[in-house]
């Protein structure tokens, strides 16, 4: 053959080179104890009634819903994750044609469809339907869960930042301007418009439908271009058109942020976090999303995604989430100092939880500097009888009020507040008070706010994480849960989303979560260490 036809578009005419081989059967050539046909198993258990759901029509001549979800995870345990190369591995890889079962391998389109539009309404119910499976297979405790939160970079340019207080500051100013652009215009026009203390919205609405009777009944024609001379009514309109827009475009903008302090316009669900991936050093703020992992045994049993720039108010949000997907309760909460507050304590009591939550100030207590600080209430003496606190000079600080203050998420809490009686010429004032204020150090007193409930909370979960199954689980804690963090962010080079939206964003949560339970579950089953829930204690 000439060697020209090398430059053909058909590569197959030397058809020489591709005589047919055995064995025809791919099967055959993948081995039994690949983690793909553990993952054809699990997705063949679980109920898809739901995803089939979603779909209008089946084709015959394209891949299933149940093929398409097997082709997702196994995409996502092997790190592709954009369309594109699963598309091409599902073209190339053998393990990608087994799952296929011989139907045609679907274009980046289809699979992103799939994600967007299939898998995200019901990516819940498929995380619920695993969690379960697992359980069942006696793979969790279903005692002990593990809690932390990570936060990953959104699909979004990082300088289309929108922040509250600047909205809020420029609305404020356009709010100043308009009552005496109002004045001008009824002195102008002949005409009043009652609006009480405050202009609004409709307000300018109705002066401009005022405004625009007036051009009509008189006949006057608006000019645009250069060298035309507008007039005043047309300068009136076009200034009010202007306030109209800008003030429509603060409040939707103060609408779409909501509770939060800022969002992105190419992303508007994504919040402006401070990340620890800084490669500049400089503290800068990226559009992002806080991930919540609840891992029982190595596994992740839920996941959920949320604005929160702190872990502190996530808690209550994800363990409701737990209980409205899965038929059990889990016993001990294990978290980090980030979740400690009072509100969070009084909810885990309410449910029969038992926090295993590090105080804040735990670290920070045993250090020599904190024991020797004369100011905190800690290292004054506390008669229980009298409801009194004694300073290092003897002095009473004695019940003066009682303060009740309110969170961002509702909670009240109930403070109380101590005076001392006499801070004349005391020695240690200097070291005693502190903080800034206006008045000179000799006219201020000593007082403290205390809210006894959070403090009997926290005695009570300082004494359970210093015992032997508070440590256990402590040390746990930190191997599981940000063991699973460091795969995801790490292994499995997980560092930015590749959707937008909210509703987007959890499903490749999900399926980032199921991908991992699939590998750690065959990597146990490979290592012999199924039912193993807790990492030992390792001892000198």
């Amino acid at each position: 053959m000439p060697l020209n036809n090398l430059t053909h578009k058909d590569y197959t005419i030397r058809g020489d080179f591709y005589q047919l081989k055995l064995p025809l059967n791919i099967e055959y050539m993948i081995p039994n104890d690949d983690s793909v046909r553990l993952l054809g198993q699990i997705v063949e258990e679980m109920d898809l009634t739901e995803l089939y759901k979603t779909y209008s029509r089946i084709r015959k001549k394209q891949a299933t819903p149940t093929q398409m979800l097997k082709v997702m995870l196994y995409a996502y345990m092997n790190n592709f994750y954009t369309t594109r190369k699963i598309e091409s591995a599902c073209k190339r890889d053998i393990n990608f044609m087994y799952l296929l079962e011989g139907s045609p391998a679907p274009d980046y389109t289809t699979i992103a469809r799939f994600r967007s539009l299939h898998f995200a309404p019901v990516s819940e119910n498929l995380m619920a339907q695993f969690t379960e499976i697992l359980a069942e297979c006696g793979e969790l405790s279903m005692k002990n869960l593990f809690v932390d939160g990570t936060k990953i970079e959104a699909s979004s340019n990082k300088y289309t930042f929108v922040w509250k207080g600047s909205v809020t500051k420029n609305q404020r100013k356009l709010m100043d301007k308009i009552p005496a652009f109002f004045k001008k215009a009824e002195e102008d026009y002949g005409f009043k418009i009652v609006y009480g203390d405050k202009i609004k919205m409709y307000h300018l609405k109705k002066l401009r439908r005022k405004l625009c009777k007036i051009k009509k009944d008189e006949n006057i024609e608006f000019v645009y271009g250069i060298g035309k001379r507008k007039s005043p009514l047309q300068k009136t309109l076009e200034q009010l058109d202007e306030y109209i827009s800008r003030l429509k475009k603060y409040n939707k903008h103060l609408h779409t942020m909501g509770e939060r302090n800022s969002f992105s316009k190419t992303d508007p669900d994504a919040t402006f976090m401070r990340m620890k991936e800084d490669a500049m050093k400089n503290g800068q703020l990226k559009p992002g999303y806080n991930i919540q992992f609840g891992v029982d045994a190595e596994y992740i049993v839920w996941i959920s995604a949320g604005h929160q720039p702190t872990d502190t108010t996530t808690l209550i949000p994800f363990l409701n989430s737990i209980k409205s997907h899965l038929r059990y309760t889990y016993k001990n909460i294990v978290a980090d100092s980030g979740y400690e507050s009072e509100e969070n304590y009084v909810y885990l009591d309410e449910n029969n939880q038992r926090a295993f939550i590090k105080p804040s100030n735990y670290e920070i207590s045993r250090t020599r500097k904190y024991k020797a600080d004369i100011s905190i209430k800690e290292n004054m003496i506390y008669d229980k009888e009298k409801d009194i606190y004694i300073c290092s000079n003897g002095k009473r600080l004695v019940v003066t009020g009682i303060k009740f203050s309110k969170s961002k998420t509702g909670y009240i809490s109930k403070k109380t507040c101590y005076t001392c009686e006499d801070c004349s010429e005391c020695t240690f004032k200097s070291k005693c008070i502190k903080g800034n204020s206006k008045k000179p150090l000799e006219e201020r007193t000593k007082r403290l706010e205390v809210s006894k409930l959070f403090q009997q909370k926290r005695e009570e979960a300082l004494e359970r994480i210093l015992s032997e199954e508070g440590i256990e689980l402590r040390i746990n804690r930190s191997i599981q849960v940000e063991g699973v963090i460091g795969e995801i962010k790490q292994d499995m080079g997980f560092r930015r989303f590749l959707c937008r939206g909210k509703k987007n964003i959890l499903a490749e949560c999900i399926l980032l979560a199921l991908a991992h339970n699939v590998n750690k579950l065959h990597n146990k089953i490979q290592s012999q260490r199924c039912a193993t829930y807790l990492h030992p204690i390792k001892t000198a």
